[in-house]
């Protein structure tokens, strides 16, 4: 820690301190004053429960920084369904959508490397149960208990990849005595209809069944803004799912609880915005609706299934419990992106190209990318507990994880002249990780407690596929255009080509007839069958002359030197590493209703390897990337004028090291020795800093008045990084990228401010209860990416030569996002018998258009947006 950020934190850790005296002297205060007594409905605040340890616990008698948000919070402020939103109640969490994967950052730290063989820095879990690919938790999003979302690394008892932390789902249990369930509809904006379904049913008092089920239309919040008004715009949702769960509680020792649940996901994709063009053209984000999109070419469409099982077996042995957890979940992911030519800005020609129009949108362009993602994973893990009320509180265990991926991905150039796709299809990825752990809480006095805990973890990591360019070169005598590829009907191969084996085919047969194996079924007004169908078995090339490539433009024949010039390389790899994990804390109790901690913990993201360019190399590895944490915090529950309250405050300190960012590889040289080709890499080049201060509190006013109150000053450096810049990346001479520093620059993501405030309000009336509340969350600026509005340089040749340097904005790349606040409300009647109830809800009141994640490269800079503004009615029956 440099001397800097060590007085930084100094300060930060008395400011903590200080703040925390401050409830505990009125907690004192109160204590001695018992002549008035307190509002009936001021008397108590309910428990918040959490399980970050692995036990059910009050969330204020956790040392750490976490928070727990029940059902009818979410539900009431219209952020079911739409999982992002639950950010705007969570200083510090960042949740963002691209292409169905849902990246999570907390504090600055997360991962969005989307790839087979990428992983989540914060770690997705339902029921506690680990998830590895993060694609349709929103399909999970129904009949909840809470969400949990603990803050900082949970190495030790959380494990794999809880690098910044945790995201647990907790479903509603089947209760064992009480039959009952409800009914919901709702309809809103946007054409939104809505329906929610659970059933409660014993089975004799020893268990019971829980059946659940949701369904969900909504209409996208972008809108076509081209002249090809058939194509629906990419977010559009159409979603259901189902849920069973059973409990079998035959006496106080053991317990069964197994579930089974299912989503599917339908509609138009997941939709981003590309603002290269618009900011070419001299307009930045904040000036232009980036919600108006010119779609082109192929409709967005989006198939995905997600289903899973579950089993939690304990039995209590008195002095210990044993607990065996198992998992299993099936992702089968597919997309078709939803193309376009980028936003509509003021003045932008989007009439047709034609001859007296050169200057307009070719909309038969069939340019766009195929998903495909499927993950079977399992997990299993067997835990040793001492009972609640030993002085030596343990838990030990084994964990165990397997995952087989089956992935494909097409990027398709139609009209392609050189160059015609990237495709990798990997039929054989695995992922395995083993862990042995051990955790304990030890009395040291009556308020004073010793906190331990280590964790020692194997990875394990393959893939077997092909991976690479399908470079063409058929241009005729006279044309530019020469290949069509993607047109509607077209579909790809992916999992069912012949075979994976490119081992020795360099011959012109030989790749001509792997690239038509990668064709499941040809497009309507494809060519490239006709172009290179004889090829494979040593026929000629065959020019097509059309007027949609080109018409009088082209002559045939083909150039002489017509040829196809590449096909995506074997790809092969592994990696295995080990690392532990560690804490250590101590915990006193000032008084009964205030606690004081100070802790110390680590966590690892996996690490991986990258492609294979040379198939006699073994392809590079990088190693997990690890955090240590300091914290020291306060937790006080008072009663101010007999009303119950809480007030947290921490202050932290992160050391990031072995951070992954993106490098740049040489993966060809030309005869003169010089590089002339290049490939973006994963490397362990970075390492950053990060402290802050996070307060929050609850108070219960009279009147029916509460009111929460959570804040978080964060602040974020790269202390070492020097990558690639993929914002200055040159295909014309081979992809050769500048070099940048990234030292002193802010992590993505990561708002120096960040504050929320929900007021809430119950009335009793003559026929029920009236309730209301309004949340208002602001997030003050922060980047999104690590470039963080740096000058882009470009190089005029692989020796450094600066060809010329342009600012972020006038090359395309502005990353930076504006402070925004965001205002939710709802409002709801429960009749007098609590079997109906009537609500209005709204989200994104303001209507911010607030990019969650950028991505960035050569000519790309897309926008993932927050979700527009939302609003509707909802009807609930109780019985």
């Amino acid at each position: 820690m440099t001397p800097i950020h060590r007085r930084a934190l100094a300060r930060a850790i008395a400011t903590a301190l200080a703040a925390a005296c401050l409830p505990a002297a009125v907690y004192a205060q109160d204590r001695d004053d018992d002549s008035a007594p307190p509002e009936r409905d001021a008397a108590t605040l309910d428990a918040v429960i959490v399980t970050v340890e692995r036990r059910e616990q009050d969330l204020q008698k956790y040392a750490g920084t976490a928070q727990s948000i029940g059902q009818d919070e979410i539900r009431q402020l219209g952020i079911n369904n739409e999982l992002r939103n639950l950010q705007t109640l969570v200083p510090g969490m960042s949740m963002s959508n691209q292409e169905g994967n849902l990246e999570v950052f907390i504090r600055g730290v997360g991962s969005a490397n989307n790839t087979e063989l990428g992983d989540p820095g914060a770690a997705p879990h339902i029921n506690g149960a680990y998830i590895p690919r993060p694609r349709g938790l929103g399909g999970m999003f129904y009949d909840l208990e809470r969400v949990e979302i603990n803050k900082g690394p949970q190495g030790t008892l959380r494990g794999r990849n809880a690098l910044a932390g945790t995201l647990n789902i907790v479903t509603k249990r089947p209760d064992l005595d009480a039959f009952g369930g409800y009914a919901q509809i709702e309809a809103g904006n946007r054409d939104h209809r809505a329906g929610e379904f659970a059933l409660n049913l014993p089975l004799g008092g020893w268990a019971a069944l829980r059946v659940a089920s949701y369904r969900v239309e909504k209409a996208s919040s972008f809108e076509n803004a081209g002249a090809a008004r058939h194509l629906d715009p990419a977010g559009i949702q159409d979603e259901h799912g189902g849920r069973l769960s059973f409990l079998y509680e035959p006496d106080d020792k053991l317990s069964v609880f197994l579930m089974a649940d299912m989503g599917k996901e339908r509609g138009t994709g997941y939709p981003g915005a590309n603002v290269y063009t618009a900011a070419r053209a001299g307009y930045m984000p904040d000036d232009i609706d980036l919600r108006k999109v010119v779609y082109r070419g192929a409709q967005g469409t989006l198939d995905s299934t997600n289903w899973g099982a579950m089993a939690n077996i304990g039995y209590d042995f008195g002095p210990v419990a044993l607990e065996y957890n198992a998992s299993y979940r099936d992702v089968d992911y597919q997309q078709t992106n939803a193309a376009s030519e980028g936003i509509l800005w003021p003045g932008r020609n989007v009439d047709p190209v034609s001859a007296d129009n050169p200057g307009g949108v070719d909309y038969d362009n069939y340019s766009t990318q195929y998903w495909l993602t499927r993950s079977q994973s399992q997990v299993h893990e067997v835990r040793l507990s001492s009972a609640d009320d030993a002085r030596l509180r343990w838990t030990t265990g084994l964990f165990h994880f397997n995952e087989h991926q089956q992935v494909g991905y097409l990027s398709l150039v139609d009209k392609g002249r050189w160059y015609s796709g990237t495709e990798f299809t990997m039929p054989d990825v695995k992922g395995r990780s083993s862990a042995a752990f051990a955790d304990g809480t030890f009395d040291l006095t009556d308020r004073t407690r010793l906190k331990a805990g280590l964790r020692y973890t194997r990875e394990f990591k393959s893939r077997y596929g092909v991976g690479g360019n399908w470079a063409l070169g058929l241009p005729g005598q006279g044309g530019d255009f020469a290949t069509r590829l993607g047109t509607p009907g077209f579909a790809p191969a992916f999992l069912y080509r012949p075979n994976f084996d490119v081992t020795g085919l360099s011959s012109q047969a030989d790749m001509a007839r792997f690239l038509l194996q990668g064709i499941l079924s040809h497009g309507r007004d494809d060519t490239l069958a006709q172009q290179i169908g004889q090829v494979p078995d040593g026929g000629p090339f065959g020019c097509v002359d059309r007027p949609d490539i080109g018409g009088d433009t082209i002559d045939c024949p083909y150039q002489s030197w017509v040829q196809v010039s590449g096909i995506p390389a074997q790809q092969y790899g592994e990696s295995e590493f080990s690392f532990t994990d560690w804490r250590a804390g101590i915990e006193h109790d000032l008084s009964p209703g205030h606690m004081v901690y100070a802790t110390v913990s680590s966590g690892h993201k996996a690490g991986g390897f990258n492609d294979t360019f040379d198939i006699n190399e073994i392809p590079e590895t990088y190693s997990p990337e690890s955090i240590v944490a300091w914290e020291i915090g306060s937790k006080a529950s008072h009663r101010w004028f007999g009303r119950p309250g809480t007030f947290n405050v921490s202050a932290f300190y992160y050391d990031y090291t072995d951070q992954v960012f993106q490098d740049l590889a040489v993966i060809a040289v030309n005869p003169d020795g010089e590089a002339s080709g290049f490939s973006l890499v994963n490397r362990n080049v970075g390492r950053s800093a990060i402290w802050g201060v996070e307060a929050e509190s609850v108070l219960r006013f009279g009147g029916g008045f509460m009111l929460n109150l959570n804040a978080l000053y964060l602040d974020s450096e790269i202390k070492e990084g020097t990558v690639a810049d993929v914002r200055s990346q040159n295909h014309d001479i081979g992809g050769i990228t500048s070099m940048i520093d990234l030292s002193g620059n802010e992590l993505p993501l990561a708002s120096r401010l960040t504050f929320n405030a929900r007021l809430q309000h119950t009335t009793e009336l003559a026929r029920g209860t009236l309730d209301w509340q309004l949340l208002a969350a602001y997030r003050s600026a922060y980047y999104l990416t690590q470039y963080n509005n740096r000058d882009v340089v470009y190089l005029a040749d692989a020796a450094g030569t600066v060809d010329r340097i342009e600012d972020a904005a006038t090359a395309g790349f502005p990353d930076r996002q504006g402070a925004e606040t965001t205002l939710n409300a709802g409002i709801g009647f429960t009749s007098l018998d609590g079997a109906w109830r009537f609500e209005l809800w709204g989200s994104n009141l303001l209507d911010n258009d607030t990019s969650q994640k950028a991505l960035v490269g050569s000519g790309i800079n897309v926008r993932f947006l927050n979700d527009a503004r939302s609003y509707g009615a909802r009807l609930r029956y109780q019985f």
